[in-house]
């Protein structure tokens, strides 16, 4: 029994590294995320902490702290964990790459690891470059960050946890075409991002629009690094706790739907 177990956990982990590196490969031979990934957080990192200067009047070194959750979670991970595995889903599916998953032993959950594990690990890329950035960029200025790393690492990846089950949801249930995927992003992201203050700070808002973002997971997981980083800021259990239950709904969903669309292909 234990040997079964063993040589199962092995194949099903030969699988999703499988199918990690087939996604990374593809990516690194077209270059084009990969560097639109690379730029876009660098430059929003940037942006905000110039607004946040100059508006918020704090200071250079206080700005880049602040606007590194909001640039690393709220937008940087959006593009790259959620948008990307909709494109990979939705590619999959036009070059009927699904059907070969039909005849594979592969399972499910391989392949939800496989796309986590790639874009964690592009995720990961996004968050060295962020912090590298707000060090050196702010160091004559004094930026230091003092909270909890385990904390920090544990805020990310379950943000890229949601964002993936989130991902899989959405391609497997709403997007059919390359074309579907700028559109879904468009019209079920962008609204959420704005009203997570990844591009204007919560404090800006009015107070309805406050209550609002209380039920947005993208604020939940830009506070909960936030408090991370800086312990006093405020009280990090009811974001954690937030984004740990809506982490678990999306990969639950997530799964849900992926076994409905391999029933669909099988039915084509």
């Amino acid at each position: 029994m234990q040997g079964q177990t063993k040589r199962s956990l092995t194949r099903d982990w030969l699988g999703t590294t499988a199918i990690a590196q087939r996604i990374l490969l593809e990516l690194w031979r077209r270059k084009v995320s990969l560097i639109c990934w690379a730029i876009f957080p660098a430059s929003i990192l940037i942006v905000n902490s110039l607004i946040l200067s100059e508006r918020s009047e704090l200071s250079t070194a206080a700005a880049f702290a602040q606007a590194v959750p909001p640039c690393l979670v709220g937008t940087a991970l959006f593009f790259s964990c959620l948008g990307g595995s909709i494109a990979t889903i939705v590619a999959e599916r036009e070059q009927r790459t699904l059907k070969q998953l039909l005849i594979s032993p592969l399972r499910g959950a391989s392949y939800f690891m496989g796309i986590f594990l790639a874009y964690g690990a592009i995720g990961l890329g996004q968050m060295l470059l962020v912090y590298a950035i707000a060090i050196l960029t702010g160091a004559e200025f004094g930026v230091e960050f003092t909270g909890s790393l385990p904390l920090g690492l544990l805020i990310i990846s379950l943000s890229m946890v949601a964002y993936v089950g989130t991902g899989f949801c959405i391609g497997a249930k709403l997007a059919r075409r390359t074309e579907d995927v700028n559109a879904l992003i468009a019209a079920l992201g962008v609204p959420l991002l704005l009203l997570s203050g990844a591009f204007i700070p919560i404090e800006f808002f009015p107070v309805a629009l406050r209550d609002l973002a209380q039920f947005n997971p993208i604020y939940h997981m830009i506070e909960a690094l936030a408090i991370a980083q800086d312990s006093d800021r405020g009280d990090l259990a009811p974001h954690l706790w937030f984004l740990v239950g809506f982490a678990s709904v999306m990969v639950c969903v997530g799964w849900l739907t992926y076994r409905q669309m391999l029933n669909s292909e099988r039915r084509r």
